[in-house]
């Protein structure tokens, strides 16, 4: 059974996919972010019909998950057998085969895919899926999110771009929910998983058909959690036992002028989460000026450079890896092109 984890990065999605990873019938591991980083690049692969443009999108997928930051044990990805194990010939279809494989390396029947960033691709996903598979949508106060990226070497950075990323992902997050029904959906937010976490993943692997094991909430002494700890970071909090106290980080962190702008750009999605404004009331979100969006762009890109100038240099040649593949995809096709 395949899972997807939707929402937005952040949100505690290396936190829940470690959980998860412990239960036997599941392997959860850290993505390769197969979906979000070929789609777009997919129409210079061709006519996926002839075999040497299908093969070559195997290979290319198989060498993107043996880049990943945080390797894949257990698996040796034999570009033949992948071949066989596709549903079609779909970028989608390849995703699903490297996973399956995984799996059953791991002697598991169901396999999490945490790159949410599939919400993008659900069209696609369900195409090639259908009915096998489950969402998990994990959610965070959006100000709290804001407060985690403002450190991070990933995403944007100024709070008016980060409130409106991460509206749309929630929007689209429940537009999801309302169009398959809750059979195939679950809602989990982060603050309930820190606050109650037994009773937390109890009703997720109900929701997944599993048995809940207690080793889910020990997680951070896992061979998988000290991986992807020294890995980046992004994810040293992962080898620690859950942070009880890590919600409303914005009430001390974020200024009164950051929290008002990302009320006003996401309210309404903070209202139908359930999270309690404490800047701007309803009907009172302010709209901001082409000029002030301007200024928000240069303080964007500003903190952006200021993170990554402060960032482990072995931490970006881990990420350079993978973008050094994308590289080499991206000039075959502009080779293509020409020819």
């Amino acid at each position: 059974m395949p899972i997807f984890m939707i929402g937005t990065q952040r949100s505690g999605s290396n936190l829940l996919r470690l959980m998860l990873n412990e239960q036997p019938g599941i392997v959860a591991p850290h993505p390769p972010h197969v979906l979000q980083r070929l789609m777009p690049l997919m129409p210079g692969y061709g006519d996926l019909g002839r075999d040497e443009n299908f093969s070559l999108l195997v290979d290319d997928v198989c060498r993107l998950v043996e880049l990943n930051p945080v390797p894949w044990e257990g698996v040796t990805l034999n570009r033949a057998d992948i071949l066989g194990r596709c549903r079609d010939r779909s970028l989608a279809a390849v995703f699903g085969a490297v996973y399956d494989a995984l799996a059953e390396a791991r002697g598991a029947r169901t396999w999490c895919c945490k790159s949410l960033a599939n919400i993008v691709y659900l069209d696609e996903i369900e195409r090639c899926f259908g009915r096998a598979a489950k969402y998990i949508y994990l959610h965070r106060d959006g100000r709290d999110v804001a407060v985690s990226f403002r450190k991070a070497v990933v995403g944007e950075k100024h709070y008016y771009f980060i409130a409106k990323e991460w509206a749309e992902t929630q929007r689209l997050a429940l537009k999801l929910r309302d169009r398959i029904g809750r059979r195939r959906f679950f809602s989990v937010a982060y603050e309930d998983i820190v606050a109650k976490p037994k009773k937390t993943m109890r009703a997720l692997c109900r929701f997944l058909g599993k048995r809940f094991m207690p080793a889910m909430l020990e997680f951070y002494k896992s061979d998988e959690a000290k991986r992807a700890a020294g890995s980046s970071d992004l994810w040293t909090n992962v080898a620690r036992p859950l942070m009880t106290d890590n919600t409303k980080k914005f009430l001390r962190e974020a200024s009164a002028e950051d929290v008002r702008i990302f009320e006003s750009v996401a309210g309404d999605v903070l209202d139908a989460l359930g999270h309690e404004r404490v800047a701007v009331r309803r009907g009172e979100e302010r709209a901001f000026t082409e000029e002030e969006i301007r200024q928000f762009e240069q303080e964007n890109r500003r903190l952006k450079e200021e993170v990554l100038r402060g960032t482990d240099a072995e931490d970006l040649k881990r990420r350079d890896r993978q973008a050094a593949l994308l590289a080499e995809i991206r000039a075959r096709r502009e080779l293509r092109g020409a020819a």
